[in-house]
Protein backbone atom coordinates (compact mmCIF):
# COMPACT_ATOMS: atom_id res chain seq x y z
CA UNK A 1 0.00 0.00 0.00
CA UNK A 2 1.41 3.38 -0.97
CA UNK A 3 1.64 6.33 1.38
CA UNK A 4 -0.75 8.34 -0.81
CA UNK A 5 -3.43 5.70 -0.41
CA UNK A 6 -2.83 5.62 3.34
CA UNK A 7 -3.11 9.41 3.63
CA UNK A 8 -6.28 9.38 1.53
CA UNK A 9 -7.86 6.87 3.91
CA UNK A 10 -6.82 9.00 6.90
CA UNK A 11 -8.19 12.09 5.15
CA UNK A 12 -11.74 10.89 4.68
CA UNK A 13 -12.63 10.27 8.32
CA UNK A 14 -11.82 13.76 9.70
CA UNK A 15 -13.39 15.48 6.70
CA UNK A 16 -16.61 13.48 7.04
CA UNK A 17 -16.72 14.20 10.78
CA UNK A 18 -16.12 17.89 10.07
CA UNK A 19 -19.04 18.07 7.65
CA UNK A 20 -21.32 16.15 10.01
CA UNK A 21 -20.52 18.42 12.97
CA UNK A 22 -20.72 21.55 10.82
CA UNK A 23 -24.18 20.59 9.56
CA UNK A 24 -25.24 19.75 13.11
CA UNK A 25 -24.12 23.20 14.30
CA UNK A 26 -25.80 24.87 11.32
CA UNK A 27 -29.11 23.10 12.02
CA UNK A 28 -28.81 23.98 15.72
CA UNK A 29 -28.31 27.65 14.91
CA UNK A 30 -31.16 27.73 12.41
CA UNK A 31 -33.77 25.92 14.50
CA UNK A 32 -33.16 27.28 18.00
CA UNK A 33 -34.34 30.62 19.28
CA UNK A 34 -32.10 33.15 20.99
CA UNK A 35 -33.43 32.18 24.40
CA UNK A 36 -32.72 28.46 24.03
CA UNK A 37 -29.19 28.71 22.61
CA UNK A 38 -26.25 27.70 24.76
CA UNK A 39 -22.91 29.41 24.18
CA UNK A 40 -21.02 26.50 25.73
CA UNK A 41 -22.61 23.99 23.32
CA UNK A 42 -21.78 26.24 20.37
CA UNK A 43 -18.16 26.71 21.48
CA UNK A 44 -17.59 23.01 22.13
CA UNK A 45 -19.10 21.99 18.79
CA UNK A 46 -17.12 24.71 16.99
CA UNK A 47 -13.85 23.67 18.66
CA UNK A 48 -14.29 19.98 17.84
CA UNK A 49 -15.28 20.86 14.28
CA UNK A 50 -12.19 23.00 13.80
CA UNK A 51 -9.95 20.22 15.12
CA UNK A 52 -11.36 17.76 12.58
CA UNK A 53 -11.02 20.35 9.81
CA UNK A 54 -7.36 20.81 10.78
CA UNK A 55 -6.63 17.09 10.69
CA UNK A 56 -8.48 16.74 7.39
CA UNK A 57 -6.48 19.59 5.87
CA UNK A 58 -3.22 18.09 7.14
CA UNK A 59 -3.91 14.70 5.58
CA UNK A 60 -5.13 16.35 2.37
CA UNK A 61 -1.81 18.17 2.05
CA UNK A 62 0.10 14.97 2.81
CA UNK A 63 -1.94 13.00 0.25
CA UNK A 64 -1.19 15.56 -2.48
CA UNK A 65 2.53 15.48 -1.77
CA UNK A 66 2.93 18.72 0.19
CA UNK A 67 4.90 17.56 3.20
CA UNK A 68 4.36 19.91 6.11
Amino acid sequence: MSFTHLFYNCLMHPVCLFFFLFLKLLCYEATSSKKTRSISKELITGAVTSIFLGFGSLFLLLATGVYV
